[in-house]
C-alpha cells in the first residue's frame, strides 16, 4: 500500500493486496474525514491524540457528540484500508489503524509514504554534497523532489495542527531546491536553473538565498543587468514589507555583479555571516498564486 501527501492525497493498493497492481483506492471525499486521514499519513508510525484530532477537526469548539464522530470517522477509514489492502476489517484494527491509549496510530511498510521517500532521498543527496560528489547529489535531491505532486496536503482542509505539519513540509521541499540548485551552480547550470528560480523568486518575494542564486545564475549565464534588476526587486520588497534592506551577504553579491567580479566565490556566498540578517520567509503557501494550485516548477511535478 502507498500513500501520498506530498500534493493531493492519495491511497494505493499493491499488486499482492489487489489483483489489479497499483489499484487506486479512492480517499474519502468528506472533507473532515480526509483531515483525519491526513493527520494520521503524516504522522505515521507515531500515537495521534485523540485531542490533537479533535482540535484539528473542531478547533477549540467540538460538539458534543465529538468523540463518538471521531470514532466514526476511524471505523470508515478502517473499511478503506481493508479495501486497499485485502484485510478484514479486524485485521486493519489490530495491524494498520491501531487504538492506542488516548489515541490511534496507521502504521505502514517501509517506503509506504512518499514523505519518508522524500526524506531518505534528500538526506542522501546532502551527504553525497558533503562528501564533494555534486553529480550524485544532484541526482537524489532531483529525485527527492520529483515525488512532489503539488503543494503538500493541496486537497486537505488542514486545523492548526496539520497546518503547521504542511508548512514543514513545504519548507523542507523548499530547503531541499536550495541545495539543488547551488549544486547545479557549482556544476555550470546557470541556463538550466533560470527558469525555476523565476518562478521561485515570485513565489517567495521575501528570501533572499533564492535571489541569490538567481542573480548568480543570471549572472554567470552572460545577464548581469538582469541580475542587478533582481537585487532592486528585492530590496523594494523587502523595505516595503519589513523596513530592512537585503543582508550582508546579498549586498557584497550585489557589489560583485555590479564591479563585473568573474570569479564569485560560491564558499565565500554560503559562509555564515553573524551580520547577514537572511530571510528564509516562504511568502504564503507554494503555489497559492496559480489559479490551479500548482506549482509551475517542473522539480516539483513530475
Amino acid at each position: 500500500m502507498e500513500l501520498g501527501v506530498l500534493g493531493p492525497l492519495y491511497v494505493r493498493a499493491n499488486e499482492r493486496a489487489n489483483e489489479r497492481a497499483n489499484e487506486w483506492v479512492d480517499a474519502p471525499t468528506a472533507p473532515k474525514l480526509r483531515n483525519v486521514l491526513a493527520m494520521l499519513m503524516v504522522h505515521t508510525g507515531q500515537v495521534v491524540s485523540v485531542a490533537s484530532l479533535v482540535r484539528d477537526l473542531w478547533d477549540d469548539d467540538p460538539p458534543a457528540s465529538g468523540l463518538t464522530t471521531l470514532q466514526t470517522y476511524i471505523l470508515n477509514l478502517r473499511k478503506m484500508f481493508s479495501s486497499a489492502t485485502g484485510m478484514s476489517t479486524a485485521e486493519v484494527a489490530r495491524e494498520v489503524l491501531v487504538t492506542r491509549a488516548g489515541g490511534y496510530r496507521l502504521t505502514a511498510g517501509a517506503g509506504s509514504l512518499d514523505v519518508h521517500r522524500f526524506q531518505r532521498l534528500a538526506r542522501s543527496g546532502r551527504e553525497a554534497l558533503a562528501r564533494g560528489d555534486d553529480d550524485a547529489g544532484v541526482r537524489d535531491l532531483d529525485d527527492a523532489l520529483s515525488l512532489w505532486r503539488g503543494p503538500a496536503l493541496v486537497d486537505v482542509p488542514a486545523g492548526r495542527v496539520l497546518e503547521s505539519r504542511r508548512r514543514q513540509l513545504e519548507e523542507s521541499r523548499l530547503v531541499t531546491l536550495e541545495y539543488l540548485v547551488d549544486a547545479e551552480l557549482r556544476l555550470g547550470m546557470y541556463r538550466e536553473v533560470l527558469a525555476e528560480l523565476a518562478a521561485l523568486t515570485v513565489e517567495n518575494p521575501l528570501h533572499e538565498g533564492l535571489h541569490g542564486q538567481y542573480m548568480r545564475a543570471l549572472y554567470f549565464g552572460g545577464r548581469r543587468a538582469q541580475a542587478l534588476e533582481v537585487f532592486q526587486r528585492l530590496r523594494r520588497a523587502l523595505v516595503a514589507e519589513l523596513g530592512l534592506g537585503p543582508g550582508l551577504r546579498l549586498q557584497r553579491l550585489h557589489q560583485a555583479v555590479l564591479n563585473a567580479d568573474g570569479d564569485i566565490d560560491d564558499r565565500a556566498w554560503r559562509e555564515a555571516d553573524p551580520d547577514s540578517r537572511i530571510r528564509s520567509t516562504v511568502h504564503g503557501r507554494i503555489g497559492d498564486s496559480h489559479p490551479d494550485g500548482v506549482c509551475p516548477s517542473h522539480r516539483s511535478l513530475r
